[in-house]
Parts: C-alpha cells; structure tokens; sequence
C-alpha cells in the first residue's frame, strides 16, 4: 500500500500515477462498450463523466443534467461536453482539444435537441444506431426522440459498471488515501466530542480537517447523530446537543481525486461506562461487519456478504460498493438472491464499505463501517480507526487498533 509514502507527487518515488490511472479506466470502459452490442454510450453521471475523461466536476447539492455530459463512440475517444471547455481545454492535454465542446444545455427538450445536432456532426452515423444512455429525464428523452425518432436508446450505465466493478491499482490506492483523510476527520470530530457540545459542531471539525488535507467534498451530508436519533435513525446532523452517556454515531468520507472514504463509528459520550443495551447493539453490529468481512472472499456474492451479516436488530442490508461513486455496485444493502440480476460474484479489485446497524427505538443502537476490498484470499480491509472498547465484550483477530488507546470522547 503506498498512502503511508505520502499524497503528493515526488520524483523519488513511485506513488500513485493518474496518467495510467486515466488510461486504465478509459480502456476498461472502451473494453466494455466493445463487447456490448451498443454504438455509442452518453453519459450524464458526473462521476462518470470523470471516470471517462479525468473532468473534475463541480458537485452540487442537486443534480444539473447537460452541464457535463461525456459521449464515447465504439471504437473512438471520449468527447467532453462542459460549461468549463475553455478550463478543460487549456489543462486537460490527455484529451483532444477537438474533443473539447460548450454544454451539451440539456436542461430542456430544446437545449437537448441542439445537444443532439452538435453530436450529430461529431460522431455522424453512430447516432442512428443503438444508444446507451446512463440517466435521463423526460426532458432529454423528448430532445432525443425528437431528432432521433429511429435510434434505439438502451439503459447504458449496465456497459460503465462492468468496467468500474473493479478497481485499478492506483484507483485502489486513492480509495485507501480517501481513507486515510477520513481517519484524520475522525480525530478532530473527537477532539471536540464532549457533553454540552452539538452534533454539528462535531461534523464542523471533521469536515474542516478533511478539506485542509485536501478533501474535494465529502461522501455524503455527512452524520453525527447521537441519543434518542440513533433509533428510529436518523440520517443527517442536527443542533442537538449531545449529553454525557450518549451514544454518538459518526459517519463521514472524505474525497481524494474523486474517490471515497466511508467510516462510521458508535461512541460514547464523556468519561463514562455504556449502558449494557448500549455495549449489545454495538457488540451485534461489530459481529456483523466482521462476519460480512471474512465472506468477502472470491467466488462469493455479495448476497453472501449480507447473509452473513444477518443481526437481530438490525435494518435490512448493510453495505453497498464504492469507487469513484461512493454508492455502486456491487450493492450488499438491496441485494437479494431471489432476484438475480442484484447478484454478483466476487472477483479480486471489488471495494464495499460494509455498514451494518442495529438498534431498538428509544432504547439503543449502533452502527459501525469498515471499507475493505476483495483480494485473492481474505479481504483487505484498509480501515484500520478504532472502535470505542467499552462497547465491546471483545474484539476480531482482525481488529488491530481497538485498545491499544484508553483516549474516549469527552
């Protein structure tokens, strides 16, 4: 594992390479889309678009279709529709500069339409063929249609997952640096975890200390909910303020060239012993995320996985896959085995954050995360921050860092 080298790029060393990372995932993608039956993808997905073309995108906190659209041609190079070509062409030199155009602008049926006729003039006859499309909406559907009423128009984000199920060896090592920055969030969201402080002043620190190290945004609101909200959970932080006893759950990610950190720990607020409802929720989903672990192992399924994790208390799934999306597939939370095309094998480069929770309303509950990624025997697991040992009877072989430090929140 290189993160431990360092995130910079030196000349003294070999670290991670995006200019073969960007080559990798463009031939996995052109690998896909030649052995699919289809002509041409059009990708919306700002990830995606990312995945294709190395385009850093602007995220915001709700979706804009068209302002950053990528189109591969079977056989051809990616083209880059951006609001920021004249950025994009002046220091992106890996793509053509012929490759390079204004805002597809499909933000309605008549900005679509001059998308499609602009494409038309690019690609020429491939448009008329069959046409993988990741997301649209009606709007986009009725451009397309309009000025293309023959060609067949397919769900195309099929084609893209099967090039990004796994992961490259540098895409892999940014994961692991996504980490690393998310560890550091962990400190400094305990540097401040004490009685009388709020859930959002916690989330504060963590994600101030994420973006100093470079964290282009975070995983998702980000969570710091503590006491009464852990059950029925509740999914965002508030101004509660959190009590000495509370149990506190953290789930935050940072980002690192696209990628994602994912980690979620339980902690119990103050100088304090945990309720024993409190150390059983969390000894249930601490059992469960090392089980899931050690099934996470070539030749499984994902729906292996959740099996594996079953828990009394808990609510159904528990995991999902990540990569330069921090939610894709292979899915362990809507997984199931009587639905066949939610299943997949386990091959080595396959990353999850596995998430299991448990809880009983108004009485306790925890959740715990760990990211790892399948290898050619037991899985790496690449968290390595530790749980809070007063929740816990006892702890995994695996788990090397939990009480080697008597440090608790407050």
């Amino acid at each position: 594992m290189l993160t431990d080298m360092g995130l910079m790029g030196v000349d003294w060393e070999e670290r991670i390479n995006f200019d073969r990372m960007r080559r990798e995932r463009l031939q996995k993608a052109k690998d896909a889309l030649a052995r699919s039956d289809l002509d041409m993808l059009i990708v919306f997905r700002p990830e995606d678009v990312r995945y294709l073309t190395g385009f850093r995108f602007h995220l915001g906190p709700v979706p804009h279709l068209g302002n950053n659209v990528a189109v591969l041609p079977k056989g051809g190079d990616p083209i880059l529709f951006t609001l920021d070509f004249a950025h994009c062409k002046a220091r992106m030199p890996w793509l053509s500069p012929d490759n390079i155009h204004p805002s597809a602008r499909a933000i309605s049926a008549g900005g679509t339409r001059d998308f499609v006729e602009r494409l038309k003039a690019l690609v020429g006859n491939k448009v008329y063929g069959k046409v993988g499309v990741d997301i649209w909406d009606l709007y986009i559907e009725k451009g397309f249609r309009d000025v293309l009423p023959e060609t067949e128009f397919v769900d195309g984000y099929e084609v893209l997952m099967q090039a990004k199920i796994t992961k490259t060896a540098d895409e892999l090592e940014c994961m692991r640096a996504a980490n690393v920055i998310t560890e550091v969030g962990f400190d400094a969201a305990l540097d401040v975890l004490r009685p009388g402080v709020k859930e959002c002043e916690v989330l504060a620190e963590a994600w101030r200390a994420m973006t100093a190290l470079g964290s282009e945004w975070t995983q998702c609101a980000n969570i710091v909910v503590s006491g009464p909200y852990l059950a029925p959970y509740r999914r965002f932080t508030s101004d509660r303020i959190i009590r000495a006893g509370d149990s506190v759950v953290i789930d935050i990610g940072g980002c690192y060239n696209g990628y994602w950190g994912d980690l979620t720990r339980t902690y119990v607020c103050g100088d304090v012993l945990p309720t024993k409802e409190q150390a059983d929720m969390h000894q249930e989903c601490y059992d469960a995320l090392w089980r899931g672990t050690e099934a996470a192992r070539p030749g499984n399924t994902n729906g292996d996985i959740l099996k594996a994790m079953e828990r009394p208390h808990g609510m159904p799934g528990g995991g999902h896959g990540a990569g330069i999306s921090p939610w894709e597939a292979p899915w362990i939370s809507g997984a199931n085995p009587d639905i066949p095309d939610t299943i997949y094998t386990l091959r080595p480069g396959m990353c999850f954050s596995l998430e299991p929770y448990a809880g009983i309303p108004y009485v306790a509950a925890a959740k715990v995360e760990n990211n790892i990624v399948v290898s050619d025997g037991e899985a790496e697991v690449y968290s390595t921050y530790p749980f809070d040992e007063r929740l816990l009877d006892y702890t995994h072989p695996r788990d090397r860092t939990t009480g080697r430090s008597r440090r608790y929140p407050g």
